[in-house]
């Protein structure tokens, strides 16, 4: 059927299939440029006699009739919204969203909240002794209905006055856990409460939980149940807010953003009054300054000068609190309350503050100490717990704040004794830049603080992470280093000697040299390796690397810094150490710009991979294998040793017996064997001597002996066909049938299944694509003198035949094509592409007839199994592919067949025939292919093609 391959003339096909170039004169044209749309009106007239008139109008701008739905004008948004109460409220919703963020806005971004803090200090602060909670009974009492307003009144007033008086009971004996469970639950009552309109239970509660705050029992707690109480205080002030002003909106209209104390109905402002009535009769001090602080932005809704008039009250009330500490958290929660309402009246934090000051020596009287002693806790950790709220109230006032003020706060520390809290405090809140700038004053300051009270190395350590942020003046630059790292040298607990070493690591990387971060990192081995203290400092150890590697990222400079090494020693626990090394993978991989062939950063890196490698075990996950695969890929792919080749080959080879768990790697491997063999092939330009000839063979090799260790049998088999590649451009032909015969021999062992990104999936779609690449190159591959004609196609066809393919796939048939496009190449005189320097078989058998009997006889062969196949596909629920097959066969022979042979022509007419018998046939491509056919009779020497398009009808589906 088909002794007779078409002769083709690729030089001339390939000019034939050339797009025509046309000269374009582009004018005005521009693609981006708008379209111009001429839009034509008929308007007809009415009135008797008239005739229908046409306008047209251009525009270069055509309105989108969909774009008007997004700002919501179109007319049926605007008629639902009219009709729907629900859009109604969701409006108001979306209102309200934008004038809480508005109302947050109103400080910038660079401000840090509180809600940054809240997770911060429950971590930090917490306990193991046992707590109490103050729980009342809400039980709502049954009113008449009848009752007067008189009365409803004294009711209320009852209910406020019961939670006083012993409606309550003492839950003993909580663990922390337990007590921040309660918390939680008095939150979710109140919300409960509120829904079910319940606001005077609403109200004990919160009262209930605003007096836990006077309890200062288990002191260290302290800090953590102040988050926790004001948490809810903060649920309730919302709740109180959003009552007012849903209670705002008239006709449906809601109030502006910046909305005056005038557009506030009567009904709002009584019942803002009502809840600050309400306040006013608690009895405490404590609970009242609290829940009116809660709702303090309320005031907003009766006078313009509310919250500016309330805020001195609110501070001068706190003046009555005796607790010190009781009294430093009410002046945060006021600073909190006030940077959220009213972030321009600074000058009533500024009292809190100064007030605060005043009351500062109170830390030191008798009644602290004493209460100190009996709950068995140190001066040094009850000053911690002033900690964040003297940090958030200086951070309130230090916002935005002039230099004129900072300064001042500084001389009123100094009054105060350099106190090392304050001080502290003050370094934490103020701005990086102006601590930087002044950083031999405070060091000074620093030096005259009492050691007794709060531990200089925090200061130092506080100080430390503003020079990280901000750079001090040049010339005090090693001052600061030195007067600091006297004092952290000095330091004997190795926790408290970290952590401010690692602070002070980034200050040294970013002013000095490698001499003194060497100095440094020397100092931290000297006092973390006794009685083995880095394993509890892993963290910091960690961090002190990610500085450095920031830092000095010039590999050559860092494997120089002499210390670098045996820092990394001390990272013994396995899972840290392998991190530390993949940071250092990432900063090399991320900053390197050149490859590398310096000895120091070879083997030092080297190892590090080393380490990773070794890390991998039967439970490490994909994904993990993958990174570290990556990373250790990275640096491979960095070494180069320029001309040295031998040296390039002896370093892939250490690097394979280092790295032969991970198949990326070794694949990675192989792939820059062969580049190493054709970048040789480049050097010599084509003409091995016999020294780069063994060098070449040696690569082969590698890649021969590298390839069977992977376990993926598609990524051997393309690793096979492109290593035969190589070795075939080099000339090696006997290495490079080693290479197919293995790819053929494989074939047989490829499953039904292979997994795809953790997805089992067909692998017929996959061995479909490897065959078709592996024909692309057996066209050229010279026949082997002593193994016969076409000896591996002829093995390739046995192993496709031998194969189980699935019953309902087609690909042994589209592979079968596929062989004959390869066999038509191969009757050519001239192969369309040949090797450099490699003799293919149309230079060997130079169209010898035996020869091309033997293609033909493979051909005949491989037509009648496309036949049989074809027949067994004649029943009903398979001739849909019957139908594709016949139309793919055909236009195979109508692309790689000379037509001009009869059995051939009547052959293609039999399968345009099948293709369309049971109306299965795709018509556009029939028609398409039938247009195509007319094209190429009008082609010189293709007159054949009309009497062969006459012979192929267009059947209808019917």
């Amino acid at each position: 059927f088909f002794r007779h391959a078409k002769s083709r003339n690729y030089v001339s096909e390939s000019e034939l299939c050339k797009l025509e170039s046309v000269l374009l004169d582009f004018g005005d044209y521009h693609p981006l440029k708008p379209i111009t749309v001429t839009e034509s009106k008929t308007k007809k007239m009415n009135r008797k006699g008239s005739t229908s008139s046409t306008s047209s109008s251009s525009s270069s701008s055509v309105m989108d009739p969909l774009s008007s739905v997004l700002d919501g004008t179109d007319p049926l948004s605007l008629f639902a919204a009219a009709a729907d109460p629900v859009t109604t409220t969701a409006t108001m919703d979306s209102t309200r969203k934008k004038r809480d963020k508005d109302d947050s806005s109103a400080v910038g971004s660079d401000f840090e909240p509180w809600s940054s803090k809240r997770g911060e200090i429950l971590a930090r602060y917490t306990t193991t002794e046992k707590l109490s909670i103050v729980s009342g009974s809400f039980s709502r009492k049954a009113t008449t209905t009848g009752s007067a307003v008189s009365e409803k009144v004294r009711t209320r007033l009852e209910e406020l006055d019961d939670l006083e008086e012993g409606s309550q009971k003492e839950l003993l004996n909580l663990t922390q856990q337990d007590y921040m469970n309660r918390i939680e639950e008095l939150n979710q009552s109140l919300k409960d409460a509120w829904s079910s309109d319940q606001k005077v239970k609403a109200l004990k509660i919160v009262i209930q939980c605003s007096k836990l705050l006077s309890d200062t029992t288990v002191i260290q707690f302290y800090p953590s149940k102040f988050v926790l109480i004001t948490d809810i205080l903060d649920t309730f002030g919302k709740l109180v807010y959003e009552r007012i002003l849903s209670m705002c909106v008239d006709s449906r209209v809601s109030l502006p953003d910046n909305f005056s104390p005038e557009s506030v109905n009567d009904t709002a402002k009584e019942t803002c009054l009502n809840w600050f009535f309400k306040i006013a009769s608690i009895r405490e001090l404590i609970p009242r300054f609290y829940v009116e602080a809660a709702i303090l932005k309320c005031n907003k809704f009766l006078s313009k000068m509310g919250i500016s008039e309330c805020l001195p009250r609110l501070t001068s009330m706190i003046r009555g609190i005796g607790d010190p500490l009781v009294a430093v958290y009410a002046r945060a929660y006021l600073c909190r309350v006030g940077m959220e309402v009213a972030p321009q009246l600074k000058e009533s934090l500024n009292k809190n503050f100064f007030d605060f000051l005043l009351t500062f020596k109170q830390i030191h009287g008798d009644t602290v100490q004493n209460q100190l002693i009996v709950q068995c806790v140190e001066i040094p950790l009850y000053l911690t717990l002033y900690s964040p709220a003297i940090d958030w109230i200086l951070q309130c006032i230090a916002y935005r704040a002039p230099e004129v003020l900072l300064t001042e706060m500084m001389e009123r520390c100094k009054k105060l004794g350099n106190n090392a809290l304050l001080l502290n405090s003050v370094m934490s809140a103020f701005r990086a830049e102006f601590i930087a700038a002044r950083s031999m004053d405070f060091i000074g300051m620093i030096k005259e603080c009492d050691e007794s009270g709060f531990p200089k190395h925090l200061l130092f350590r506080s100080l430390g992470l503003n020079l990280a942020l901000a750079d001090p003046p040049e010339n005090d630059r090693l001052q600061i280093l030195n007067e600091a790292w006297k004092v952290i040298t000095k330091l004997k607990n190795p926790q408290d000697y970290i952590n401010c070493a690692e602070v002070w690591v980034e200050y040294t990387c970013r002013h000095f040299t490698k001499r003194e971060v060497n100095t440094v990192l020397a100092d931290v081995i000297k006092h973390m390796t006794p009685d083995r203290a880095f394993e509890d400092a892993y963290p910091q150890l960690q961090s002190i690397i990610q500085k450095v590697i920031t830092y000095i990222y010039d590999f050559s400079l860092l494997f120089s810094v002499e210390k670098f090494l045996p820092f990394l020693d001390m990272f013994q626990k396995e899972s840290v150490r392998v991190e530390v090394c993949k940071c250092i993978m990432e900063s090399f991989i991320k900053h390197q710009q050149e490859s590398t062939k310096d000895p120091v950063i070879l083997n030092a890196l080297l190892h590090i991979c080393k380490t990773m490698h070794d890390s991998v075990n039967a439970l490490t996950l994909e994904d993990e294998k993958r990174m570290l695969a990556t990373l250790i890929n990275g640096f491979i792919k960095m070494v180069s040793f320029g001309r040295d080749f031998e040296q390039q080959l002896s370093f892939y080879v250490e690097a394979r017996s280092m790295f032969c768990n991970l198949e990326p790697v070794l694949v990675q491997l192989i792939h820059s064997v062969n580049q190493l063999a054709m970048e040789t092939r480049k050097v010599m330009k084509g003409n091995h001597s016999r020294k780069t000839a063994a060098f070449v063979r040696a690569c082969v090799a590698f890649c021969f002996i590298t390839i069977p260790s992977l376990s993926s049998i598609f990524t051997r088999l393309n690793l096979y066909l492109h290593s035969g590649q190589v070795a075939l451009a080099n000339q090696c032909l006997s290495q490079a049938d080693a290479f197919f015969k293995a790819a053929v021999s494989l074939v047989p062992e490829v499953p039904k299944m292979i997994s795809v990104d953790g997805k089992m999936r067909p692998s017929d779609a996959f061995l479909l694509e490897f065959l078709c690449n592996f024909f692309s190159t057996l066209l050229v591959v010279p026949d082997h003198p002593e193994q016969g004609v076409l000896f591996l196609v002829r093995g390739l066809l046995n192993v496709i035949q031998d194969y189980t393919w699935e019953d309902n796939s087609d690909d042994k048939v589209r592979i079968y094509t596929n062989v004959l496009h390869l066999l038509s190449a191969m009757t050519q005189e001239a192969y369309i592409y040949h090797v450099d320097k490699v003799d293919s078989n149309d230079t060997l058998y130079g169209g010898d007839s035996k020869f091309l009997a033997e293609i033909n006889k493979l051909c005949e062969t491989v037509i009648a199994l496309i036949l049989d196949h074809l027949k067994t596909l004649g029943k009903e629920e398979t001739l849909k592919r019957q139908s594709q097959l016949a139309l793919y066969f055909f236009n195979t022979i109508l692309a790689h067949g000379d037509l001009r042979n009869n059995k051939l022509n009547q052959l293609s007419v039999n399968l345009w025939n099948l293709a369309q018998k049971h109306g299965f046939a795709d018509t556009k491509t029939v028609v398409k292919t039938l247009e195509y056919i007319k094209r190429r009779s009008k082609q010189p020497e293709m007159s054949h093609f009309t009497d062969l398009a006459l012979r192929l009808p267009l059947q209808s589906r019917t």
